[in-house]
């Protein structure tokens, strides 16, 4: 980069004053996974949505090619504070902060999430298996706790759900993994991994895997699919029977693509499913817990948390 281009790059990032000004123009319908899709109660939906934005705008912000990770910072900071009621800056807080208060839960997943974007910020390099799961604690676990407090379910299915949503993230990783690294120098691919497998991070910047690369994922989506049998009684636990379906299409959705990861190189080949074959699957997810929920099998979640709203 010139110093023309370097000084363009610094005036533009000091415009971006708010989290919207580094909107990447993604919405729920880019993601690989359902957001809040109809077989969520109507009820439900706008909460779920209210979240989904304020993370999707945080995202925008630590994946922004020319801010700096001070500014990058000091957005995440503001859109906390917003947050929590303590400015009014970040107009992508505020619907969150009412469902909040309307529905009385905690800011904490929200703030779970925001502190993943300041590792991504800060910590660009994975070293195991355990560092990607702390990493998914924060990423993704809470994103399926605030679903499930929104409808209302016991804190029992949240184990169930930690195993799904870390699933889905490692899922993206893989899918991801070549972009990351060119893009962001960015690797969540743990290095322990690639070491095994005589490896190192350059070897996502490839055009297409080496046959120990193509291991080393099919190893990862492996115990990815170990996640999702931890996690597969969550369909079956929960209470909301519109809810059950939702989880139940994205656990068969992620299960299918852990078995095209095992098997595709996501460097050189498409590892996502087209939308025939999302519906195909998350249908006969959808049919199978309904046969499992009409045979009588328990619904073992629990009593739903003290004061949660009625489905």
């Amino acid at each position: 980069m010139n110093d023309v281009s370097r000084e363009g790059a610094r005036a533009r990032a000091d415009s971006m004053t708010t989290s919207a000004d580094v909107a990447s123009g993604k919405t729920h319908a880019d993601e690989n996974f359902p957001v809040a899709s109809r077989l969520i109660a109507p009820r439900h939906r706008p909460a779920i949505m209210a979240f989904y934005n304020f993370v999707r705008a945080a995202d925008d912000v630590a994946d922004n090619a020319v801010l700096q990770p001070g500014q990058k910072l000091d957005l995440l900071d503001a859109m906390e504070s917003s947050l929590l009621g303590r400015s009014d800056t970040e107009a992508v807080a505020l619907p969150l902060r009412r469902v909040l208060a309307e529905r009385k839960l905690s800011p904490k997943h929200a703030q779970d999430l925001l502190d993943a974007f300041r590792l991504d910020v800060t910590k660009n390099r994975t070293a195991n298996w355990g560092e990607l799961i702390h990493y998914c604690s924060l990423s993704a676990m809470p994103v399926g706790r605030y679903v499930l407090d929104v409808h209302g379910e016991s804190e029992t299915t949240w184990p169930a759900a930690d195993a799904i949503c870390a699933a889905l993230q490692i899922i993206n990783h893989l899918q991801d993994c070549g972009a990351d690294y060119r893009d962001l120098d960015r690797v969540y691919i743990p290095a322990d991994a690639l070491a095994r497998a005589g490896l190192g991070v350059e070897a996502l910047g490839a055009p297409k895997a080496s046959p120990a690369l193509r291991s080393c994922f099919s190893d990862i989506a492996a115990r990815t699919d170990a996640l999702l049998d931890e996690g597969a009684t969550l369909p079956r636990i929960v209470r909301d029977r519109r809810l059950s379906l939702e989880m139940a299409s994205i656990w068969s959705l992620a299960r299918r693509l852990t078995g095209i990861l095992k098997t595709h190189d996501p460097l050189s080949e498409r590892v996502h499913l087209g939308k025939p074959a999302m519906l195909g699957t998350a249908l006969l997810g959808c049919l199978k817990v309904i046969g499992q929920r009409m045979a009588g099998g328990p619904v073992v979640g629990g009593p739903a948390r003290p004061g949660a709203l009625p489905r």
